[in-house]
């Protein structure tokens, strides 16, 4: 009799069994839960370190217009820069920086271009292997052995081509022209590998020659992505201080021509941050120079979101 109410009682305790370990977590949902904390941890961090820079450099760059009173109009139009004599004009920087960025992405596009159409469509084996370990030791190659190069070759090249001292916007626009080459040339890259094929095949069997096809096909789907390379390499030529510093000039005045000494926003920052006290008015007028480096870098990551969204569009169509 009681072997019988223990065989009935068994098939009343497994349900209740059951119940618990559905309410308990396994050990896999724990390990779960303990990788989305540490990701959402680490994403935190992340944020906190972004926005903590955000707000450091904005408030160190506000103070000069808080703090000193000085009009933003005339420190962006302004073109004195004596900040000791409380002269603060940053046009020069600006314009510097701009035309160093603009003429380096000039001179630097059509060879990357060509670069990567030979390494995807004309010899795709053979220009892997000659001119990627070229491209990445380009990469690797720190800026001040850049800088010493361009003050060694490119400035006495210059001033034994055009007279004058050599230093000026065309020495930077040279080194600065090698440097964001490899950039370029890989996203470049990347975009023209991503076109289907069958853009290419198509065109081909529509009786277009290679030439016709890479120019009218694969270059036109792979824009976006080439406007892209483009901009990150305007944004590596922007933020360049040290190889741009050696060669440049670090004259503080509006540039007349290409082959006058000049100044950029990086060059500035660099040759004067370490001279001034903290607090101070030229150490106030420092750090302007620096909120105007972080907002360039937001237009161009807000310029790159807006291409490769429209290219993302473009394809769906």
């Amino acid at each position: 009799m009681e072997q019988t109410h223990s065989q009935l009682r068994k098939p009343d305790a497994q349900p209740n069994e059951w119940a618990v370990r559905l309410h308990h977590a396994t050990r896999a949902t724990r390990e779960d839960w303990l990788g989305k904390a540490i990701s959402y941890l680490c994403i935190s961090v992340i944020i906190l370190v972004v926005a903590s820079m955000l707000w450091f450099i904005t408030s160190k760059g506000i103070a000069t217009f808080t703090q000193n009173h000085v009009s933003l109009g005339k420190f962006l139009t302004g073109t004195n820069w004596a900040p000791d004599q409380g002269q603060i004009g940053a046009l020069p920087m600006i314009v510097g920086s701009f035309a160093v960025t603009f003429a380096a992405a000039l001179v630097a596009t059509p060879f990357a271009v060509g670069t990567a159409i030979f390494m995807t469509e004309i010899s795709p084996n053979r220009g892997r292997k000659l001119l990627q370990p070229v491209i990445e030791l380009l990469v690797g190659i720190p800026s001040v052995v850049y800088g010493f190069i361009g003050l060694a070759v490119v400035v006495p090249f210059m001033r034994h081509l055009v007279g004058g001292s050599g230093f000026g916007i065309i020495s930077a626009t040279f080194v600065l022209f090698v440097m964001v080459l490899p950039t370029i040339t890989s996203m470049t890259v990347d975009s023209l590998r991503s076109v289907p094929r069958y853009y290419k095949e198509a065109s081909l069997a529509l009786g277009a020659t290679r030439w016709q096809t890479v120019s009218r096909v694969i270059l036109r789907s792979a824009t976006p992505g080439i406007l892209t390379a483009v901009i990150f390499g305007m944004a590596r030529a922007f933020g360049e201080a040290l190889a741009v510093q050696m060669v440049i000039g670090n004259a503080a005045i509006m540039p007349k021509n290409l082959i006058s000494p000049a100044s950029t926003l990086t060059s500035q920052l660099t040759s004067g941050i370490g001279d001034t006290i903290d607090g101070t008015l030229p150490n106030n007028a420092l750090w302007s120079l620096a909120l105007i480096l972080l907002l360039m870098s937001l237009v161009f990551n807000a310029l790159v979101r807006v291409i490769a969204k429209r290219g993302q569009l473009k394809h769906e169509r």
